[in-house]
């Protein structure tokens, strides 16, 4: 488990913990202790399990893609920010190099400032003329907490 998600159990296990202590009088605090951090362990597992599939989702979506080339050099992105609903969101810039009009499909990855991976999307940069930029928004698809980070992990113009 990364040190942020042990962090997040370990804030739910308090939680839990807090929230069993005031419920019941005939357990003792060990017991209450031990059902609240396996409480925090499920979670933190059920976590690790979605950003998993979020990371297996974001590489199908880009094998799917037909005839694309690595672009990777051509996507800047902006300074992370928070949205209204607590997502971070990052600006993707395309730059398009090619002959002709093209699109591009760019995975942000969204981490800690120790490079633990805290959440991965997908973004797509449709029809950028040739020579041209074009900008689109990147969403992580839950909350973050902290100081969040945005890489492109996989860049594709197609």
């Amino acid at each position: 488990m990364t040190a942020h998600r042990r962090r997040w159990a370990t804030g739910v296990a308090l939680a839990v913990l807090a929230l069993l202590t005031g419920c019941s009088d005939d357990e003792s605090p060990s017991s209450v202790a031990s059902k609240a951090a396996s409480a925090a362990e499920s979670l933190g597992s059920r976590a690790g399990e979605a950003l998993e599939s979020a990371t297996a989702e974001a590489g199908r979506r880009l094998d799917e893609v037909q005839n694309g080339v690595d672009a990777k050099d051509e996507i800047t992105l902006g300074t992370p920010a928070t949205d209204g609903d607590g997502r971070t969101t990052v600006e993707v810039t395309a730059d398009n190099t090619a002959d002709s009009t093209k699109s591009f499909a760019v995975q942000v990855d969204f981490e800690d400032p120790g490079g633990n991976l805290l959440d991965t999307v997908v973004v797509t940069v449709s029809d950028v003329p040739a020579g041209k930029s074009a900008k689109a928004t990147a969403r992580s698809t839950h909350a973050l907490s902290g100081e969040v980070k945005a890489k492109v992990e996989r860049a594709l113009r197609y």
